[in-house]
C-alpha cells in the first residue's frame, strides 16, 4: 500500500471534458490507496499500557467474584431475555 503523502496529479488532455478529468482523478486517487490508509488511521486506538490492562483485569475478576457470591446466596437480579433484533 502506498504512503499517505503521495501526491496524485492529472493533466487535461486535448478536448477532454472536466467531468472525465474529475473521473480520471478519482480513479487515480482510489488506485493509489491514499484514502484507505487515511481512513484506517482515523479511528486507530492506542495500545493499552500494562498497568491499565492489569487494572481492568483485576476489576473484571472482582466483578466476577461478586457475581458468584450473589449467585450462591440466590440474590442475583433476574436477567431480561434478549430476543432477536
Amino acid at each position: 500500500m502506498s504512503a499517505p503523502n503521495v501526491n496524485v496529479e492529472v493533466q487535461k488532455t486535448g478536448s477532454e471534458s472536466s467531468l472525465s478529468l474529475l473521473r480520471r482523478f478519482t480513479k487515480r486517487v482510489q488506485g493509489s490507496g491514499v484514502l484507505n490508509k487515511v481512513r484506517s488511521l482515523r479511528y486507530k486506538e492506542r495500545n493499552q499500557s500494562s498497568l491499565k490492562k492489569k487494572m481492568s483485569t483485576l476489576k473484571f475478576i472482582n466483578r466476577l467474584a461478586d457475581r458468584e457470591k450473589l449467585a450462591k446466596l440466590g440474590k442475583l437480579p433476574v436477567e431480561k431475555k434478549r430476543g432477536r433484533r
